[in-house]
């Protein structure tokens, strides 16, 4: 049996606009996904999927031609087979013979922290391609999660000259026991919100060098002061552009600290900058998930 693995994501700064060369902060999560798999001397695929909790939730079983399929979930069995389809494409060894594979992933689908860009890095771990060509042309994204899959630690990503750009930086600020991460229990469809971003009109290249700017002075702050100034100005001028209300201002008003968007704007997970008090602070808001960046993020 042969195990491939890939980190979980979250985008600090230059969400939207990183699709279009700024600068931004990811980092990979501690928690991921795993790929087993098991080489079978026929033509078939078996493919079984865990959740967080170790349950089955999808199932496939495939002729390694695609020909023939069964499955519990038809719409997921395209988009798996696209992927294995694709990966065969550009290297034809690939899927010689059957296998059976299960994948466990760590983290509740729910929490966007990278559930498709996992997969697609474990696929092409397992297959010996680029996972950034698997990626190109089949799905909407900047590529900076398929960067944070192998990731050995926080990295600032960028796109140039159409090729995807990662360069390793130390962020392990001496306030890291005062960053969160909350869940808000919306997840977004990515697709969805860049399509959304796509058709806005503004000053794009002026917002590329400011929002670039941001993301290096954020990954060298000194203090937590200068941090939380900077995640608001980031948050301000998204808003801006979005023509969204942050979303300090729809659940967290009366909040000291900063808090900041991340990824698609009212999805998933927010940064919060707080003390011990913060944890308790979000529940009484109703948000029962909130993570400590220590207890998050890979480095």
């Amino acid at each position: 049996m042969k195990e491939f693995y890939a980190h979980g994501k979250l985008l600090i700064s230059g969400e939207y606009l990183i699709l279009d060369g700024a600068k931004g902060l990811a980092l990979p999560t501690k928690k991921g996904q795993k790929l087993e798999v098991t080489s079978q001397n026929d033509q078939l695929i078996q493919w079984e999927s865990f959740d967080h909790n170790n349950e089955l939730w999808f199932s496939m079983s495939c002729t390694t031609d695609f020909e023939k399929t069964e499955t519990t979930d038809p719409e997921i069995s395209k988009h798996l087979i696209t992927l294995l389809s694709e990966a065969k494409r550009q290297n034809p060894k690939f899927l010689g013979s059957g296998a059976t594979v299960k994948t466990h992933l760590e983290f509740p689908r729910e929490w966007g922290l990278g559930s498709s860009s996992t997969l697609i890095s474990t696929i092409a771990q397992w297959a010996a391609i680029d996972p950034f060509l698997l990626l190109k042309d089949r799905f909407k994204g900047s590529g900076y999660d398929i960067a944070c899959a192998t990731a050995k630690g926080p990295i600032i990503y960028n796109i140039e000259n159409q090729k995807p750009r990662i360069v390793e930086c130390s962020f392990n600020p001496n306030f890291i026991d005062h960053l969160f991460f909350v869940y808000l229990g919306s997840k977004q469809i990515s697709s969805e919100a860049i399509n959304s971003y796509q058709k806005l009109h503004f000053d794009k290249q002026s917002a590329i060098q400011k929002i670039s700017s941001l993301t290096d002075q954020l990954t060298n702050a000194d203090d937590l002061i200068s941090f939380q100034k900077l995640l608001s100005e980031h948050e301000s001028l998204m808003a801006s552009i979005l023509n969204t209300k942050p979303v300090k201002e729809q659940f967290f008003l009366d909040y000291q600290g900063a808090v900041k968007s991340l990824g698609a704007w009212g999805g998933d997970f927010a940064l919060m900058c707080g003390t011990k008090k913060t944890p308790s602070y979000v529940l009484e808001k109703g948000f029962d998930i909130v993570i400590p960046f220590r207890d998050m993020i890979f480095y």
